[in-house]
């Protein structure tokens, strides 16, 4: 870093200034235009009294780059770096871990500035505020303040695109925009605030899964591990004092939400674990990690149901995924399906070891139960109904189990550098006769779920304990911006 330049953390103390300073002016217009009709002076946008603040990173190298090995925080050319930033605050850490890296390690100049790009009026509206939408409808506020742009919003750069902008290279993957219209989908979606989601993620396609983790969860925070509160839909948030957590969550409003999320929380707020019931299909989980991406978290792991495609398993085995057989489609014009998805051996491993620690075998004894291979994810239900279209297919691939929703994580995540795992459970194995039939389904689920969604957990501990370095190349683009 340069001596004139701005320390990583006064880049990001000016970024939080301008920003709320922004919102601040956007609400107190807002509120008047709301109360008494008052319209905002157009002085104030063209003054961009409205605009995100933008993190510069000027490199001008006077010889070669420095050999830098880890996954991200690299400057591959001399140029301008540059990304604008919304939630500051919240995402401080962040900001500030990547621009130490790249301060420590190369001659840069770190600059903060306002933006031409407007925060929208829709996502810092102060919910005490009453709108009544028949006197002010969506058009009245469009006429006098910013509205999204959804048109410019997307995932060029994490997609390889070209960048608009000749004069400035990408910093982040996602500016501002991009970012705010995901913070808002997740609360949407999830039913629970942005600020909640922790680093560490898991997915399941079963309630019961949840339950389980509900469960599993209240009893951690009530004795002395790391977690201190579990926060659920609805604003719903128990801790150790709570009289009775499982009942208040249980009742609370999670039922109004597409997919339901529920985090368990430490005290630096963001290094536990959350769940997210994203239900059946690969919309579904499309939807949800292109919104989740924004958060950069460390890791997500698929742990659901699956159908088990060969003679010699049993129902309740363990699928292993280390291969993907993408039949989802729902990716496919982002990212075609030859493109292959990866295995990370750290998540492998860990996945492998906590399969060990909570079912209590060794692994030549859980050998019998956990098969590792190929997984197909499809986005027909009833795939079972014309499997002879398919099942040339499914064996040049050696599947080994079948779902519909974890070649869609897996392959987002790569899309979004995002480590990715997937541990799957064989509930039925229709083209062998083993239906899923109420009693025998109910017997599968009282065994295996508690222990499946704790190997979860135990697999997201392991990685959060520091010892894998999950953020691997694999994941990363010859060319590609700087912040992980």
């Amino acid at each position: 870093m340069k001596d004139d330049s701005m320390t990583p953390e006064q880049a990001v103390d000016k970024a939080t200034e301008i920003y709320e300073t922004a919102v601040d002016k956007l609400q107190a217009a807002l509120k008047l235009f709301i109360e008494s009709g008052r319209k905002p002076d157009p002085r104030a946008r063209k003054r961009g009294d409205f605009c995100y603040p933008r993190i510069k990173v000027i490199y001008e190298p006077d010889g070669p780059p420095p050999p830098i090995s880890r996954a991200f925080a690299k400057l591959s050319e001399a140029g301008v770096y540059a990304t604008t930033v919304t939630q500051p605050r919240f995402f401080r850490n962040y900001l500030i871990s990547q621009l130490a890296n790249i301060a420590r390690d190369y001659p840069v100049t770190i600059e903060v500035d306002v933006s031409t790009s407007e925060i929208p009026y829709n996502y810092v509206l102060d919910m005490s505020v009453s709108i009544d939408a028949e006197t002010l409808p969506p058009a009245e506020f469009a006429a006098w303040f910013p509205t999204p742009q959804l048109a410019f919003i997307g995932d060029e750069i994490a997609d390889g695109d070209p960048w608009p902008d000749a004069e400035d290279k990408p910093l982040a993957l996602f500016d501002a925009p991009r970012v705010d219209f995901s913070l808002k989908r997740l609360a949407h979606y999830t039913g629970t605030a942005f600020e909640h989601f922790q680093r560490y993620i898991l997915f399941t396609n079963y309630h019961r899964y949840v339950d389980a983790f509900v469960e599993w969860g209240v009893q951690s925070i009530a004795g002395n591990g790391p977690y201190t509160q579990l926060s659920a839909p609805g604003g719903v948030v128990v801790d150790a004092e709570h009289p009775s957590p499982v009942e208040a969550i249980a009742a609370g409003p999670w039922r109004r939400h597409q997919m339901p999320a529920y985090h368990l929380m430490g005290p630096d707020g963001a290094s536990g674990i959350t769940l997210v019931n994203i239900g059946v299909g690969p919309s579904n989980a499309k939807t949800i990690t292109d919104h989740l991406a924004v958060l950069r978290p460390e890791v997500w792991l698929m742990v659901g149901h699956c159908g088990g495609l060969r003679h010699s398993q049993r129902i309740g085995d363990y699928v292993l995924a280390h291969a993907y057989l993408r039949d989802d489609k729902v990716l496919d014009t982002v990212l075609p399906p030859d493109i292959p998805v990866p295995p990370l051996a750290e998540v492998q491993v860990a996945l492998q070891e906590a399969a060990e620690a909570v079912t209590g075998e060794d692994a030549e004894a859980l050998k019998a139960r956990l098969r590792t291979g190929t997984v197909v994810s499809t986005d027909d239900r009833n795939w079972e109904l014309r499997f002879t279209d398919s099942a040339k297919r499914f064996n040049q691939s050696r599947a080994i189990g079948i779902d519909m929703e974890s070649a869609t994580i897996a392959a987002n995540g790569y899309r979004l550098r995002v480590p990715y795992g997937t541990l799957l459970c064989v509930s039925d194995k229709p083209l062998h006769g083993e239906l899923k039939l109420p009693g025998a389904a109910n017997r599968f689920y009282e065994r295996a779920i508690g222990e499946h969604i704790r190997i979860g957990i135990e697999t997201l501990e392991r990685l959060a304990s520091g010892d894998a370095k999950l953020h691997s190349r694999k994941l990363r683009a010859f060319d590609e911006p700087p912040f992980r």
